[in-house]
């Protein structure tokens, strides 16, 4: 996994790997959940691995966007 740049200082995330087609994130709290064009819906996994790598804004995307739309959890 890739560290999670943070660049706003206050994200709830702390590592991601992006996959064609998927990307999971490892929260602070240690859980890793990976969303998947089939959980999440094509256009919000680009826009997510977009987030992740620019270090900004995944975090309230994720809340505010994609919530609970998960493929996996551990």
């Amino acid at each position: 996994m890739q560290r999670y740049k943070n660049l706003g200082g206050d994200s709830g995330i702390d590592a991601y790997e992006i996959a064609p087609g998927s990307i999971t994130v490892r929260f602070s709290d240690g859980k890793n959940y990976r969303y998947t064009d089939a959980s999440a819906g094509a256009d919000s996994v680009r826009r997510m691995q977009e987030l992740a790598d620019s270090g900004q804004g995944l975090n309230e995307f994720i809340n505010r966007v994609v919530k609970k739309n998960y493929a996996e959890k551990w």
